[in-house]
């Protein structure tokens, strides 16, 4: 017990760090750590059901803690979150909801799958590694910002990583610097962590998944307290690197990270 609390506060401070950084909300950490300690556990049967729905819980404080430094230090762009995040919402709930009946290694394979093609595309097309000198800001169109907003949405939830990894990579080829992009995923995060998160809570019978076991739904309630008590206060120190790193290092270091969770994905053998 207490060296998963420990594991989890550890972590829990590489969360606080990423959801700062690259506006993960901690779903790229979180995932791997709380599967591995669940299969550990004995909870193999729906383990990775159990990392997404937490991380998906743990992103809802993450994401809005640090929405709002970023808020404060004038690094949100309000006319790009409307209506995008609504859209992101609706497609979350879909998203939740499908994820609840897929089979735990089915589940596992697609995160892996995910975050393989967006190391690929991120790598191979261009505008998000480098961003050009007097780069102009395009926006999205109406069918893009409905149609990508349900996707964004349903992808995140259904795999417990927040809109990083979709919005981030969309942001940076509408000419945004990597560091407004990242701001931006925090805030775009939110309406995916709290619809996942009431559906993951809600998804098992009361008495099945009951606080008795430590779990509200699906949600391992020891695992999100351990996390943000390592995140919470990493999170309000480090919102002082954002906009220090130079842009393109910015980039590469948010592929390097995908790539280091995709090897410990690959890692870990479901049950």
């Amino acid at each position: 017990m207490l060296s998963s609390i420990l594991i989890f506060l550890a972590f829990g401070v590489l969360t606080g760090l990423t959801t700062v950084l690259f506006g993960f909300g901690g779903g790229f950490v979180i995932v791997p750590v709380v599967y591995a300690l669940a299969l550990a556990s004995g909870s193999g049967q729906d383990a990775m059901l159990v990392a997404v729905a937490t991380s998906t819980a743990v992103m809802i404080v993450n994401s809005l803690s640090a929405s709002l430094a970023h808020w404060r230090s004038g690094r949100l762009r309000t006319d790009l979150l409307f209506p995008l995040a609504a859209y992101i919402g609706v497609g979350a709930l879909g998203g939740a909801l499908l994820a609840t009946r897929v089979p735990d290694a089915v589940l596992h394979l697609l995160f892996i799958a995910y975050l393989a093609i967006t190391i690929v595309d991120s790598l191979l097309r261009r505008g998000f590694i480098s961003r050009s000198p007097g780069t102009v800001e395009r926006r999205l169109g109406p069918v893009a910002t409905s149609a990508g907003g349900l996707g964004i949405g349903a992808v995140a939830s259904f795999l417990g990583v927040g809109g990083s990894i979709m919005t981030v990579p969309l942001l940076r080829r509408l000419g945004l610097p990597m560091a407004t992009s990242a701001a931006m995923a925090n805030p775009l995060s939110v309406p995916v962590s709290v619809v996942g998160a009431a559906v993951y809570a809600l998804a098992l019978p009361m008495g099945t998944g009951s606080l008795a076991t430590g779990r509200l739904g699906y949600i391992d309630l020891l695992a999100m307290a351990g996390l943000l008590a390592g995140s919470l206060p990493t999170i309000a120190v480090a919102k002082r690197l954002v906009g220090r790193m130079p842009d393109r290092i910015h980039a590469i270091a948010f592929i390097a990270l995908l790539v280091v969770v995709l090897a410990s994905m690959l890692l870990i053998r479901p049950a």
